[in-house]
């Protein structure tokens, strides 16, 4: 089992549509640990890290968001795990 960690900016319609605690929710269900804030430009950024596949399924999920976000842009840079966290957080 190999873990990674992603950092991703999500653009478009992102903020005041769940999306902030469906990316949490769907973090919760794969066991992806992290965090997810507003950023003042309108968009979200976001850290996960666990399992590959699991956080591949999460940014994957995140191209799309919940069911009233529109995703216009999602930038990923993947990072080694740090290890750092033991839940997924909103901030």
């Amino acid at each position: 089992m190999t873990n990674i960690r992603a950092k991703i900016r999500v653009t478009g319609l992102v903020q005041g549509v769940w999306f902030r605690q469906s990316t949490k929710n769907t973090a919760n269900q794969y066991e992806v640990y992290g965090w997810c804030r507003n950023n003042p430009d309108g968009s979200v950024t976001a850290v996960f890290e666990g399992e590959e596949t699991a956080v591949k399924a999460v940014v994957d999920w995140c191209k799309s968001g919940s069911d009233m976000a529109r995703v216009d842009d999602l930038q990923v840079k993947w990072q080694m795990p740090t290890g750092e966290f033991d839940s997924f957080q909103i901030r």
